[in-house]
């Protein structure tokens, strides 16, 4: 994914606000062996471009200066209430240096699987993404995991999966932490639905037992 960036020359908070201000948003470029850069972007081609999944998690090539660096979004900053980026910050990408990314996760074939199909069971995803470390040309757009096998009463962890080649997970306090787990409807909850399913066909069909009456032919007068 590409995107274009323009040097910035002052900075602060005075002249941040003044740029926001034009319709662009200030940045900072760091890392690698080159010294950090302030940049600027156009703030609506920014705006449309973050909504990407492919932006937050997959290497950019961004136009510097006539030239072409590969990056990684590190940082960014929203306005607490208004659809406006007050700061983003990237991180140059070297080819021969393992990198720490959060990598999201696509879950798919939950609904063929024993489970939900035959069990009625409820899939709660735990996790949606991943941190992972391995080399720029590895990092992966996202990580595909299946779920059509999931049963009754089981759990799906990291070490369920197979990550893609050259990609290792990093453990942050978990080492082995849950990424879906399977719940089955309670008996009670059951009994609830189907109590509230009778109720509302009985309101529809007067004729329904326990449903409401005709009313009553008024009297003739003599």
């Amino acid at each position: 994914m590409k995107f274009v960036a323009f040097e910035r020359a002052k900075q602060g908070t005075g002249a941040s606000r003044r740029l926001r201000i034009t319709g662009r948003t200030p940045g900072i470029v760091y890392g690698g062996t080159g010294e950090p850069t302030l940049i600027e972007l156009d703030h609506n081609a920014l705006f449309h471009a973050i909504k990407k999944e492919a932006f937050h998690a997959s290497i950019l090539e961004m136009e510097l200066a006539g030239k072409t660096q590969k990056v990684l979004l590190r940082d960014l900053q929203m306005h607490p209430y208004k659809q406006q980026v007050l700061h983003i910050d990237f991180q140059r990408v070297e080819a021969k240096t393992k990198m720490t990314v959060k990598v999201p996760l696509h879950y798919s074939g939950e609904e063929e699987s024993p489970a939900v199909k035959a069990e009625g069971c409820l899939v709660n995803h735990v996790l949606t993404e991943l941190t992972i470390s391995c080399f720029p040309a590895d990092i992966p757009e996202f990580i595909a995991v299946d779920l059509s096998g999931l049963k009754k009463g089981t759990s799906l962890h990291v070490k369920d999966i197979t990550l893609p080649k050259g990609v290792k997970f990093v453990a942050k306090g978990q080492d082995n932490p849950v990424l879906v787990s399977v719940s089955a409807v309670s008996e009670e909850a059951e009994a609830d639905a189907a109590a509230a399913a009778a109720a509302a066909a009985a309101a529809l069909d007067p004729k329904a037992k326990g449903g409401a009456k005709p009313a009553a032919k008024p009297a003739a007068k003599k």
